[in-house]
């Protein structure tokens, strides 16, 4: 996925009331729209390169969005959570992710469900069962130990943790719910983690922050959910999915 335009650079001054974030651009102050209504930790440091891109809509209040920005380590995050799901059904349609590639129809969007969700991708294919896919882009990237006293082990193991969710997410457990009722009814159901940070090796839960989501993918995945993860080649240019990771549930 090439971006339409090309992506201006600035530097990070502050992001602030979710979906505002001021850079400096060359000596001069520029308000983005921030299409991210996460934590973004880790991703909004202030003197952090960032690079947005600049709308034709003229009704809009702020043309610009803030799309990527490179931490203090040299690594390229996504912040526009929208990205995910273009950058996934590009993926589909082309046949990249091979447990997925047999798959002729793909539907985006499609209601479903006891809790009035909204499936991401709904894939079909002749003598297949339907197959419910929903993403979830991660973002957090953390190698510290949770228990002080395993800090010693952060030289031992290998670095670049990445975790979903970022904080409590009540809505991301209503999906692995809904997922769970997918396999009770037939379907395949899958939870596709899309890793928009090039620093992120392998993903898990995060237990440690929502450990109601934690132990719904422990039991989501025990009833038959699959879980992928994929990360994200990501520069200015562009951005493709290239490569699974583990996941470690």
């Amino acid at each position: 996925m090439q971006f339409s335009s090309s992506l201006q650079q600035g530097v990070l001054i502050q992001r602030y009331k979710r979906f505002l974030a001021d850079v400096d651009v060359q000596g001069q102050a520029l308000t983005l729209h921030c299409p991210n209504t996460g934590k973004m930790t880790g991703c909004a440091e202030p003197g952090w390169p960032i690079y947005f891109s600049t709308s034709s809509n003229l009704k809009r209040k702020y043309a610009h969005t803030w799309e990527l920005v490179q931490n203090n380590l040299g690594h390229f995050i996504c912040v526009n959570t929208n990205q995910a799901n273009a950058l996934v059904a590009e993926a589909l349609a082309n046949h990249v992710i091979m447990p997925l590639a047999h798959y002729s129809d793909i539907k985006a969007e499609v209601r479903y469900g006891s809790e009035n969700s909204r499936i991401d991708f709904l894939l079909r294919a002749d003598n297949q069962p339907d197959c419910y896919v929903e993403v979830k882009s991660v973002t957090l990237l953390d190698d510290q130990p949770l228990d002080s006293q395993k800090r010693d082990e952060t030289s031992k193991r290998e670095l670049g943790q990445g975790y979903f969710p970022d904080t409590k997410s009540e809505r991301a457990q209503k999906h692995v719910r809904e997922l769970m009722q997918c396999v009770q009814d037939g379907h395949r159901a899958v939870l596709l983690f899309c890793v928009l940070h090039t620093g992120i090796t392998r993903v898990s839960p995060a237990h440690h922050l929502d450990p109601v989501y934690g132990a719904l993918v422990t039991e989501a995945m025990a009833m038959g959910v699959e879980c992928f993860a994929w990360r994200a080649d990501i520069s200015p240019q562009g951005m493709y999915l290239v490569q699974e990771l583990p996941f470690i549930g």
